[in-house]
């Protein structure tokens, strides 16, 4: 499922229409990145989590020339699925 698949759906099962759907859809996505940016845990009961977590600086290896070189810090996104996504496609 891609986007527009996910706003027909939306507009569909809400009964309402797909402009309004994808607009729902888009602001939602606004407010979790705004709420990761800082630094804010994003969680939808029996869905799943958002969170950041810093990832140190490190050294890694070219694989095609195996030369170390150094992969800086960064902030990454972690998801965790909620009991109730869990449950449904086990």
């Amino acid at each position: 499922m891609n986007k527009t698949d996910l706003i027909d759906a939306m507009a569909e099962h809400a009964g309402i229409t797909k402009a309004a759907a994808k607009k729902a859809l888009e602001c939602a996505l606004i407010e979790i990145e705004g709420a990761l940016q800082k630094g804010n845990r994003v969680s939808l009961v029996g869905f799943g989590s958002w969170s950041v977590s810093k990832r140190a600086a490190r050294d890694g290896r070219n694989p095609q020339t195996g030369e170390t070189i150094k992969i800086k810090a960064k902030n990454v996104v972690k998801f965790k699925a909620g009991s109730d996504l869990s449950n449904a496609v086990n």
